[in-house]
């Protein structure tokens, strides 16, 4: 088995992240590695995930000395919610678990945020561990400490801050994704590339249609060099006050596609790659992004089976409204990030009626 380990510099809060080909199977060997002490646990997963993984699991945390309980919710957004929390809780109490016991978050990036708030506010805050098993949740939302649940307005407006003790990401588990959600994640690769690392984006230029055929070697390279930028980000700016910003790129309109056409009609990776295109489009115009390189941008994402246009009814008034809510707005403008060139990127602050303006009336011109 082979792993690499990539550290989150935080203070008190650093901890690991591993990558690597059928490393779930040492998670409780981990687990007790990182400091986290047996007995009762918390496996948090969705149903689809649960059926492939949660006894695989369990085993290994098992042999390690801990005793989990399987909580399982419905897959999709729908499930971060505050019902479901409530149901998390219950059935962490009725598990008897303490201040010492572990949530361990088996799944997307929905597992992930659930799960990290319930761990973030049960007790007071219980150790988590993240287990992700999606190329979203492997490369992206797994590190970083984000945990949040939904509400009806917005996506991700109840949350908090909260890091793992420790991250295992097993890049064998990405063979059992459906096609339309192993695509979704490459919308989180590109995107690094896109902000910090323009030799990242010629690298997916050449080994797209391997890493698409699922090459194990491939994954466990694109994850941890995706990591390894998260990492130096978040490390640099944990809460998102300056630097950390600028892994939003493409999320902002990515959201509110998310909120306006109801959670789950769009997968994350597919909002943000649509997001990405209409950010492309509004760097041209106030970055000066060049035509070549937001059109080499623009034929990656098409390359990986992602959307490009937007919704049809994204000017509609849910759709504005969700954009009017994005947590990096202020004085009616919000706080959107561009490139200048692939590999650079910056903020500007932008009125939301200049974007609407920017990204035209004609919906499949973006």
């Amino acid at each position: 088995m082979t792993m690499r380990t990539i550290r989150v510099e935080l203070g008190d809060a650093s901890h690991d992240a591993h990558v690597g080909a059928n490393i779930l199977d040492r998670l409780g060997e981990l687990a007790r590695g990182a400091g986290l002490k047996p007995g009762a646990c918390a496996i948090v997963t969705d149903a689809t995930v649960e059926a492939l993984y949660a006894a695989r699991v369990g085993d290994a945390l098992g042999k390690a000395g801990f005793a989990p309980v399987v909580i399982s919710v419905a897959p999709g957004e729908a499930s971060k919610s505050l019902a479901t929390l409530e149901v998390l809780y219950d059935r962490m109490t009725a598990a008897g678990l303490d201040r010492n016991s572990a949530v361990f978050a088996v799944g997307g990036g929905v597992a992930g945020d659930l799960a990290g708030f319930a761990a973030a506010t049960f007790l007071r805050g219980v150790p988590l561990v993240q287990v992700p098993t999606t190329v979203v949740a492997q490369v992206d939302s797994a590190l970083g400490g984000k945990t949040a649940i939904n509400h009806r307005h917005a996506k991700n407006l109840i949350g908090a801050f909260y890091q793992p003790r420790l991250i295992v990401a097993d890049v064998t588990t990405l063979a059992t994704l459906p096609d339309r959600e192993f695509r979704e994640g490459l919308a989180e690769v590109i995107k690094y590339g896109a902000i910090m690392d323009a030799p990242m984006v010629a690298d997916l230029e050449r080994d797209l249609d391997a890493i698409l055929a699922r090459r194990a070697d491939l994954l466990e390279l694109v994850v941890a060099r995706s990591l390894v930028h998260k990492a130096a980000v978040v490390s640099a700016d944990e809460r998102e006050s300056d630097l950390r910003k600028t892994l939003n790129f493409g999320h902002t309109i990515g959201h509110a596609i998310e909120a306006s056409a109801g959670y789950g009609s769009y997968f994350h990776g597919e909002a943000v790659a649509i997001g990405m295109i209409a950010a492309a489009r509004l760097s041209s115009r106030y970055a000066g992004l060049s035509a070549d390189e937001a059109s080499r941008l623009q034929h990656l994402i098409e390359r990986a089976g992602l959307p490009t246009a937007m919704p049809p009814k994204w000017r509609s008034d849910e759709f504005l409204r969700a954009l009017g809510l994005d947590k990096k707005r202020a004085a009616g403008a919000i706080e959107f990030v561009l490139l200048d060139r692939l590999g650079h990127s910056l903020t500007k602050s932008l009125l939301i009626d200049d974007i609407v303006s920017s990204l035209g009336e004609n919906h499949r011109n973006v």
